[in-house]
């Protein structure tokens, strides 16, 4: 006869051996029992090392755009690029960065001149491409970073890089890490939620691995929960065919009783976290669904975010819900948009992307302000890299490609403490590297800390300033090591911040 007490199952499984086993490791269990403090999971820690930074945000939307978007044709206009359009770099510059293999063959690298037009907007006088035309239209809300540079020139760790800190899969992701170091706003729904949605251009030309949202070797708990596109907004969250709630509450009142004893005999961080999951989960059966229904937004709203605004997985619905998820209190939003490879037919591909991105962004920043809520929260919209100020393969007329590029490409932040309506850093006439403010070349390979180009690292360490952590204090033991998401690098660029 089956049992319906799962606790009283588990206590029936237990062996004359597996008892005395027990008891031979008792003192030990006894000794690590004491150690199940808030310390064990690191909340008081993290409070006490964050008391030193007052913030000036409480939530992130990070809007990355997976593939790389070509600043050449979005943001960092290069009028000498149109002039010497087909003129081979090495007649004109000293090629000394990197190349990927997909260029490294070619007999000439000429230059791109973009085709699309650039005009100046708002007070700031910001150029921005014709592309963009909802995104001109908040030039004044935004603070355009021309000199971003990082040290890896392919996908995944450049991605990889921008998420965790490190090009080694493995660490933990910037939103866990605000998780495990500021703790939860809301009690019915993740601290960190991530979600991604399928460009125009090249949608799936890159994949994107659940580690970028992952925890690395900090408990679980601190894991980003992923929206999905259809189906289910989280997996697994519906309760069974047949099963009635009522019951459902009872299994999981038993379940809890058990990671409970559990939790007390091993004192592992990991059955604290299934206590917390799975306390959440049942919690989100209610949350989730409210959520993402839109029936309770106005139309001008829905409206000022574009057609794809219902369309579940798009860009702009998952804007919409960073939106809804900031009002209930979510910390870390991390949105990706994948699609921005463009290596052969760019012209082409770029307008579709373009027009994916380009009003749900600016909806996003209009939307959040007009309802208080920009002052509180930062936006971020970039890739992992640049694109070439070289064509890749032929070049035409009407057609060419840009390959990787990392040394100097363009990032955008809005709100949070960031200074609106401004232009950071600049680029060479070429669009090829970082020069100073006397238009000097800057080498930051060579002068990591220089003020003049903001690394990968110093991004992240100015992320976590706005939202009051001190990056070289927020650590986590593994290995024999205390880490951080900076690693051993990163400054504060505190010239975008207001």
């Amino acid at each position: 006869m089956m049992n319906n007490n799962p606790l009283e199952e588990e206590l029936l499984m237990y062996s004359r051996r597996h008892f005395f086993g027990k008891m031979a490791k008792g003192v030990g269990a006894m000794a690590l029992g004491g150690m199940v403090t808030k310390d064990l999971f690191a909340k008081e820690v993290a409070e006490r090392k964050l008391k030193q930074v007052a913030p000036t945000a409480k939530n992130v939307i990070y809007l990355f755009q997976s593939g790389g978007p070509s600043q050449h044709d979005l943001f960092d206009h290069k009028p000498k690029l149109q002039e010497l359009n087909g003129e081979d770099l090495r007649d004109h510059i000293q090629m000394t960065q990197r190349i990927t293999g997909m260029s490294v063959g070619q007999s000439k690298f000429p230059f791109a001149g973009t085709v699309f037009d650039f005009k100046k907007h708002g007070e700031s006088q910001a150029e921005i491409s014709e592309l963009l035309p909802h995104i001109a239209g908040i030039a004044d809300e935004i603070c355009i970073v021309k000199n971003m540079y990082t040290e890896a020139i392919n996908h995944d760790p450049a991605i990889t890089f921008f998420q965790t800190g490190s090009e080694i899969p493995g660490r933990p992701s910037m939103g866990s890490w605000m998780s495990y170091g500021l703790g939860s706003l809301n009690e019915n729904l993740p601290t960190f939620v991530s979600m991604v949605s399928r460009g125009s251009g090249r949608p799936n030309c890159q994949p994107l691995y659940d580690r970028l949202w992952g925890s690395g070797f900090l408990p679980t708990q601190y894991s980003g929960v992923k929206f999905m596109p259809t189906g289910d907004p989280v997996l697994y969250l519906k309760n069974p065919e047949g099963l009635r709630p009522s019951l459902r509450k009872k299994m999981l009142d038993q379940v809890n009783l058990m990671n409970e004893a559990k939790l007390k005999e091993f004192g592992d961080p990991e059955i604290f976290t299934r206590i917390k999951q799975y306390e959440l989960a049942y919690k989100m059966q209610t949350s989730v669904p409210e959520l993402s229904d839109l029936s309770d937004e106005p139309q001008h709203i829905l409206d000022m975010y574009g057609p794809d605004v219902h369309r579940r997985g798009s860009y702009a619905f998952n804007c919409i819900m960073a939106r809804r998820l900031v009002e209930r209190g979510v910390r870390f939003t991390q949105l990706y948009h994948m699609g921005w490879d463009q290596h052969a037919t760019l012209p082409k591909d770029i307008v579709g992307q373009c027009k994916d991105i380009d009003q749900p962004s600016a909806a996003l920043i209009k939307d959040l302000k007009q309802r208080g809520l920009l002052d509180d929260t930062l936006v971020i919209w970039g890739g992992e890299f640049g694109r070439t100020a070289y064509s890749q393969g032929a070049l035409t007329k009407t057609n060419y490609g840009r390959d990787h590029h990392p040394k100097c490409f363009t990032k955008w932040l809005a709100g949070g403490g960031i200074k609106p309506g401004m232009t950071y850093g600049q680029t060479d006439d070429f669009g090829y590297g970082i020069v100073d403010a006397d238009g000097n070349p800057v080498n930051p390979d060579k002068h990591h800390y220089t003020p003049d180009a903001v690394h990968v690292h110093d991004l992240q360490a100015t992320i976590m300033h706005i939202m009051g952590i001190d990056h070289t204090q927020l650590t986590y033991q593994h290995q024999g090591r205390d880490f951080r998401l900076t690693d051993v690098h990163g400054k504060v660029v505190k010239g975008i911040l207001s």
